[in-house]
Parts: C-alpha cells; structure tokens; sequence
C-alpha cells in the first residue's frame, strides 16, 4: 500500500511539474531571444540619426563605437553599395530593407535585424544588427537547471509528505494485522489500538468486538462442557457405591479402579474445560508419565496375554506440554492398540530424547494396521470408535509445538509417532 501510495503521489506530481515546468521553459527561451533582439533594435535604431544626417568619417566612428562594446555586431548598408561596420552579405532582408521596410528575419547561425534609414543623398540606407544563436539563448540553460532542481525539489517535498501520510495509514493497519495474528494463535487478550482515520479506527473497534465476543463464546464454550462433566458426577456416584456395595474380591477391586479411572477423567476434563490456553500450557517429565500409564495399562494386556515391549529413556526428560494432556495422548494411543487389535497382540512403546529438545515417543504394534489412508481426521473411524482420539493426540503434539505422523510399523502394524517439543522458556 505504502508503494502504490508513493507511485500514485510520483506520478501526479510529475504530470502536473511537467504541465507547469515545460510551458515556463519554453517562456524562458522565447524571453532570452526577446531580449537579445530588443538589444540589438535598440542598437540599430541609435545610429539611425547619424545614417540619415549624412558624413561618413562620423558614421564610420559611430558605427565602429558601436561595435566596440559587447553585443550584437551592427553593419551599415550604403546606398552606393559601401559597407561601414561588421563585414557582411547584403542578404533578402537588407534588400528588402532598401525598398523603405524595417523587418527582423532568421539568418544562418542567428537572427538579423534591419533598419531602413531614409533622408540620405541617393536613397535609402540600411542599418543590420546581427544576434547569433548563443545571444539568443544566453542565460537560457541556468533558467532550465533552476526549473529542473525545483521540480526535483517540489517532487522530493510531494513524495516526503506521501510517506508521511501513508506511514500513518500503515502503521494502524500493521497493528490490525499482528492483533489477529495474535488472536489466532490463541492470545484472546489482543486488543488493536483505536488510532488512524476514522475508517480504520471502525475496523478497529470491529476487530475488538469480535475479540471480545470470541472471547465469551470460548468461556461459555468451557463452562458448558464443565457444566456437563460435572453432570457424569451424580451417576459416577452412585456407580461408585453399587461397586461397593460388590462382594469382595478380583473383579469388584477391578471395577472399583475402573470407577477411580472414570471419576479422575471426569475431573480432568473439567479442570481443562475451565483453563485457559495460557494457563494450559506447561511441561512435564515425559519419563515418568509415560512409564506410570504403561504401568497402568499392563494389567490390562496381561490379562489378554499381549506382550508389551518398554524402550523408555530414564527421567528427567522434559517436554513441553503438562502431564495431565501427555497421559490422554498415551492413554488414547494404548486404547486404541487394545481397542482395534486381536487379544494377543504385541504391542512396543518408544520415548527417547531429542538432540534439539523434547522427545520422541511411538506407540507401534503388530496388528493389521490402519484401514484408513489417514485415520487422524476428527470424527472418522473404521472400527466402530468415536474417531477422535487421534485427534486429540494430534493437537496436543501441535500444541507442545511438535508434530503426530502414521505409517506401519517396524513389526508389520501401525505405527503412531510423537514428536513432543521442549518446554517453554
């Protein structure tokens, strides 16, 4: 815009320097010939009373007085055919000036001026007055250089006040751009400063609005999926105390930590329905939560006689993204291995550390691997699920600034990899 905005100003400006400087150029020129040719009128006409009184040895003084100075070169035309003066060619004008006709003419290399003088013995006589070229032009190349650094000037003034104006223009416009820059990374905080003309100051108090409004719809957003956690309580409860009310043994101990799960989910959910982006952000010891859920889900893949095999690196490891979001990641990745996998199925889970920061982790198995070309997109499945535990996965690996890829695996299954960046500075 700044650009367009200097072009637009430069061109203008240039059109209206060129139908004002061109016009006084010309005025220039035709002034200096002007007065060079007034000069030498002025000259010819002063030795027009000593041509017309008679006396040659005067007027040859007078003549040769004239030539003396500076100026036009003046010649004296007799009617006998005698030549007082500057040496030249009676040319058409000093003949027609013979007939009584004063007249000024262009000539070869400048312009002559001749006087027609009547009164002497045998006819008329003609005073010339010769203006070559560089008399008529003299002082006619300063003129241009002072029109031409003017315009330079006025040009230079014109662009000046153009970037002034369109730096203010800019600048509001550049602070609308990084606001919602700023909102879409997640700073819902980012408010634009009202300044600028008044149509950018409405697109301002626009952009705010929307903000705000995003704002409150994203809190009411939290608060409705809080709200309905909240609701999985009452029945959590009374689920709780049938399992307690199970005789003892195996399988009651079994649902009672079940139930444990599902209340601590719960609670999660509600703890991250009510924070903030901001707030959410984090970091944790991959180690230890990855080694604490492959814990979890053992028994589990004991009972169904998988083989579980563990290349987890020793804590600390740190990676940017709290513990409560890491554990949903390899919980949803182990779920999904014991939910689209035949019992007895292997499964193998790697976290090793990062040269760069972060870590690495991958969740692969030996099963028939994925149906789907990309089964990561929310809401699809091909094995009866909700679709979006990969989802999930996946935004959190974005999240902590890294990246979720799918392929198969090394075993011959499907192979789920996390590229979990460092923490926060």
């Amino acid at each position: 815009m700044r650009r367009h905005l200097l072009s637009l100003v430069a061109s203008t400006v240039s059109l209206a320097l060129v139908a004002f400087l061109v016009p006084l150029a010309l005025l220039a020129l035709q002034l200096a010939a002007d007065r060079a040719t007034a000069d030498a009128l002025v000259r010819a006409q002063s030795l027009v009373p000593v041509v017309s009184a008679g006396g040659e040895e005067g007027l040859a003084l007078a003549v040769d007085q004239a030539n003396s100075g500076d100026g036009s070169p003046v010649t004296v035309f007799l009617p006998g055919g005698a030549v007082l003066g500057a040496p030249a060619a009676p040319s058409e004008a000093v003949r027609l000036a013979f007939t009584g006709r004063s007249l000024t003419a262009e000539a070869t290399g400048g312009r002559e001026i001749v006087v027609a003088v009547q009164g002497r013995p045998g006819g008329a006589a003609v005073v010339r007055a010769f203006v070559p070229d560089a008399e008529l032009t003299r002082g006619v190349t300063r003129a241009w250089v002072i029109l031409g650094l003017l315009g330079l000037g006025l040009l230079l003034i014109s662009l000046g006040v153009a970037d002034r104006l369109a730096r203010s223009l800019i600048r509001p416009i550049a602070g609308l751009a990084g606001v919602s820059h700023r909102l879409a990374a997640g700073d819902l905080t980012a408010r634009a400063a009202a300044e600028g003309p008044s149509e950018i100051r409405d697109v301002t108090a626009a952009l705010n609005h929307l903000a705000g409004r995003i704002r409150e719809l994203l809190a009411q957003e939290r608060e409705a999926v809080a709200d309905l956690s909240h609701q999985l309580r009452t029945p959590l409860t009374v689920l709780r105390v049938e399992v307690e009310g199970l005789p003892a043994g195996e399988q009651a101990t079994r649902v009672a930590a079940a139930v444990e799960e599902v209340e601590r989910m719960v609670t999660r959910v509600i703890e991250e329905a009510r924070r903030s982006r901001h707030e959410a952000s984090g970091s944790c010891d991959a180690a230890e939560v990855v080694a604490e859920r492959l814990e979890h889900w053992s028994m589990l893949a004991r009972e169904q006689e998988r083989r579980v095999g563990r290349d987890v690196a020793e804590p600390p490891l740190r990676v940017g993204l709290p513990e409560e979001a890491l554990a949903v990641c390899v919980d949803a990745l182990l779920e999904n291995v014991f939910a689209h996998t035949p019992e007895g199925t292997a499964f193998t889970v790697r976290l090793h550390p990062r040269p760069e920061g972060g870590a690495l982790l991958e969740v692969a198995d030996e099963g028939p691997g994925f149906g789907l070309r990309d089964p990561s997109g929310r809401g699809v499945s091909s094995g009866g699920s909700t679709g979006l535990g990969l989802d999930i996965v996946r935004r959190a690996a974005r999240r902590s600034g890294g990246t979720m890829t799918l392929g198969p695996a090394p075993e011959g299954g499907a192979a789920v990899t996390l590229t979990l960046g460092p923490p926060p500075r």
